[in-house]
């Protein structure tokens, strides 16, 4: 299936590793032109020249998605770097878990306004685009309750709302809204290689529950947040796209 993306133009955050990489580089491969950023500047600058040979347009900097005037500025150059926008990707998470007031704030600053801010910088741009959209990364933690209940699964499933608030409010400017909620998600230095080693019972317990006896990686993730990006996505929008292999057991209505 051609999904359309050849010559549009995506914003994704935290795009220098795990699912946010995966995602841009898929958009790449796809022939979009890619803006990003990523906190460190080394993995930035590395990134640009990991995505060099898809031969488009890649655009990156170092920014701290809860610096509000930064990730606008980030924004307003992306556009002019790419000549438009035509599909953000909110993906950063602060992965603010204990149940403390610090991680409460930081998980808000991140999470919630990291989003929020990152729409409402790309709003003009999305506006004049023909094939706008909105693609936010929240967690089956938004949807259940597990060992991830507090800050990071309050505002997980907060994003979700959001989504689809946006996509009702959107509707009437063609501007398409819609979620990626993954499950647990492997690769080597995310929370879950680190869990492996630092918690290997919690580990064991969460490979367990899911009944295909592995966690997802980056890339199944970032195909299901790439489709719903792409013209091929045309008339999906509102919706929230759970990505678990079976992990979450409730019914989602």
């Amino acid at each position: 299936m051609d999904l359309g993306l050849k010559g549009l133009r995506a914003v994704v955050t935290g795009g220098t590793k795990g699912i946010g990489r995966a995602i841009a580089q898929t958009l790449a491969a796809e022939g979009a032109h890619i803006a990003y950023c990523a906190r460190n500047a080394e993995e930035v600058a590395q990134t640009a020249k990991d995505f060099a040979p898809y031969g488009v347009t890649v655009f990156g900097r170092a920014v701290d998605v809860a610096d509000g005037p930064a990730l606008a500025a980030f924004v307003n150059d992306a556009a002019a770097a790419l000549g438009g926008i035509d599909i953000v990707v909110a993906n950063v998470s602060a992965l603010a878990l204990p149940n403390e007031e610090a991680n409460w704030q930081r998980g808000f600053d991140v999470d919630m306004m990291g989003t929020v801010r990152l729409v409402n910088a790309a709003m003009p741009h999305l506006e004049k685009s023909t094939q706008a959209a909105i693609v936010t990364i929240s967690s089956v933690s938004g949807r259940e309750i597990d060992f991830a209940a507090g800050p990071y699964g309050a505002f997980k499933a907060a994003i979700v709302h959001y989504t689809q608030g946006l996509a009702y409010h959107l509707a009437g400017k063609h501007i398409r809204a819609n979620t990626v909620s993954p499950g647990n998600t492997y690769f080597p230095g995310g929370v879950w290689n680190q869990i492996e080693h630092g918690n290997p019972e919690l580990y064991k317990m969460a490979l367990g529950m899911n009944p295909t006896g592995r966690m997802g990686t980056p890339q199944e993730m970032a195909n299901a947040a790439v489709f719903l990006a792409s013209p091929a996505a045309s008339f999906i929008t509102g919706t929230n796209l759970v990505v678990d292999g079976a992990l979450t057991k409730g019914v989602q209505l």
